[in-house]
């Protein structure tokens, strides 16, 4: 993995402009803003073309849906309320108007699934591949605070929502962002939950975000692991040779959430997967064997 993109968001993050406004900037999937006697949170993604998504191969509403869906994924991630999108898009001249409305429908499918204002934005054409900003607001649900990932503590356990690994057979288009479970889980476990984030780069890398921003480590079971491991996570070993668990703990766009949490997780009515325990320092993966070794954070990064 290259530390570029990390140290980057790292270097943004100690030279943000200081505001009172701002309750939570940069290093967490979205930032906590003050207004009037309350406040909201706001994110963006950009997604582009031979990045994300394929142009030459995938249905353009099936790359707006995704645009939209990884926005709501941020929310579900802090268990907050998604309410409107802008969205701005740079449009290869040469793409035909029609297919510009093709991408705007799949943007609306999942906004009407998940009754997101879609308030406008920002259109442009040029010479290169398609290009989609997306910036996502939200509010807090009634009695839940947005959950951080920077709450784990010592001891809490580690779960998440559903399979992983493989995604780009398919699913990084086709997932559902998990807005509806990441409320019943806060809503459930209360104050006993600790962290969360959307596992959108790889199990490992964003397990490592949250030890990082918490300042503690983790250990995962190779055992507890494997009973997570997707279908398209085994088709995937077959075609490259990794091992299945190698998808699982790097592929990313799984848009599962991954959560720490003190206490029996049977109190929510969503089933969560334990994977692993939140420990004092490092990233260790224990094998079925008993034996353990370093687990080196690996997944999707820019630089």
């Amino acid at each position: 993995m290259s530390d570029g993109e990390l140290q980057f968001v790292e270097w943004l993050r100690q030279r943000q402009w200081s505001s009172a406004a701002v309750q939570l900037g940069i290093g967490d999937d979205m930032a906590v803003v003050a207004c009037g006697s309350g406040s909201f949170l706001v994110s963006s993604d950009m997604l582009l073309d031979g990045v994300h998504f394929d142009t030459s191969v995938n249905p353009l509403e099936a790359v707006g849906r995704k645009a939209i869906a990884c926005s709501l994924s941020d929310c579900a991630a802090m268990a907050v309320e998604p309410v409107a999108v802008v969205v701005s898009v740079a449009l290869p001249t040469s793409m035909p108007i029609e297919d510009a409305k093709r991408l705007y429908c799949g943007m609306a499918a999942v906004a009407d699934e998940f009754h997101l204002a879609v308030a406008g934005g920002d259109t442009t054409c040029w010479d290169h591949p398609l290009a989609i900003d997306v910036a996502i607001t939200a509010t807090l649900y009634p009695g839940i605070e947005p959950v951080r990932r920077d709450g784990a503590r010592i001891g809490d356990a580690l779960y998440v929502t559903g399979p992983l690994g493989g995604s780009l057979l398919g699913r990084h288009l086709s997932f559902t962002p998990r807005v509806r479970e990441a409320r019943q889980i806060a809503a459930a476990m209360g104050q006993d939950l600790h962290a969360m984030i959307d596992i959108s780069d790889g199990l490992s890398l964003d397990l490592h975000r949250i030890c990082a921003a918490s300042k503690v480590g983790a250990c995962l079971h190779e055992g507890e692991l494997e009973r997570v491991v997707s279908d398209e996570a085994v088709q995937a070993a077959e075609r490259d040779g990794r091992s299945p668990l190698d998808h699982a703990l790097s592929d990313g766009e799984d848009f599962e959430l991954l959560l720490a949490a003190e206490g029996d997780a049977s109190r929510s009515e969503v089933t969560l997967h334990r994977i692993g325990t939140i420990t004092e320092s490092g990233l260790q993966l224990v094998g079925r064997d008993g034996g353990s070794r370093v687990l080196k954070p690996a997944g999707f990064t820019h630089f």
